[in-house]
């Protein structure tokens, strides 16, 4: 999508802080970050929300969690941490690409929102 923001970051035509980039997923640094570590998974293909993924894609959000996995020992949060997905605008999704939060480095209290 040549508009997408995280299509474009993906892409590298948008600079990001890039924690780890695999052939099929990208991670990066939160631009306005909500914990001390607050990551953004997303894959390198558009898909717009999580409602739109389909029976075919359990291995792409398997390399989601596994990226998100690797990011998080990288980070140091043995202690634990958050992963988040917005699901259209009233769940608070702000742009149209399919991404997961990884939240940690605090007490993250609940509910969260």
């Amino acid at each position: 999508m040549p508009n997408c923001l995280f299509c474009r970051i993906a892409n590298g035509e948008i600079p990001a802080d890039k924690v780890l980039e695999t052939p099929d997923v990208v991670v990066f640094r939160d631009i306005n970050p909500q914990a001390p570590t607050h990551v953004l998974a997303i894959p390198r293909r558009h898909v717009p929300a999580f409602s739109a993924l389909g029976p075919d894609d359990g291995a792409l959000l398997g390399k989601l969690a596994e990226a998100l996995n690797r990011v998080a020992t990288q980070e140091g949060l043995s202690d634990g941490y958050r992963v988040v997905c917005n699901n259209g605008p009233r769940a608070g999704q702000s742009v149209d690409h399919l991404h997961l939060h990884l939240l940690g480095g605090r007490d993250l209290n609940w509910p969260p929102g």
